[in-house]
């Protein structure tokens, strides 16, 4: 990871945690919160918001998303989330926030998982290569 990067990232990680700390997570308990780098340099926080309806919840990642489009911040470039973990591994973003990311930031997106005390990277689209994807 370049320098300015691993400076973004760090920085993502801290607005990440601080979204986190704002979850709204009464039924699950699994607090998770993401930060979105854009290519405008700007840093977009999301938390997870659950419902008692399921299907009504939204994920830290579609939050902090969706956000950078509400802020005109720019394409995402880096998804940045920190979680509990999940079975022992890292959390990483489910199928939906991928879609979402690809639609928004591109297959190229860099992912950063973290639990606070280990920090892993994955490019989307290795992490879903076959996603579709608008002409």
């Amino acid at each position: 990871m370049e320098s300015d990067i691993r400076a973004d990232v760090a920085a993502a990680l801290d607005a990440a945690e601080r979204a986190r700390a704002k979850a709204y997570a009464p039924h699950s308990e699994f607090k998770m919160g993401t930060a979105v780098i854009t290519d405008q340099d700007e840093i977009i926080p999301g938390s997870l918001v659950e419902n008692v309806s399921l299907g009504l919840a939204m994920c830290s990642e579609q939050v902090a998303l969706f956000s950078t489009v509400t802020n005109s911040a720019g394409r995402p470039k880096v998804l940045v989330l920190r979680s509990p973990r999940t079975d022992g591994k890292l959390t990483w973003p489910c199928g939906a926030c991928l879609q979402v990311a690809r639609e928004l930031g591109g297959s190229d997106m860099m992912i950063v998982a973290s639990d606070g005390s280990r920090i892993e990277t994955a490019k989307l689209s290795d992490l879903a290569p076959r996603l579709p994807a608008k002409s």
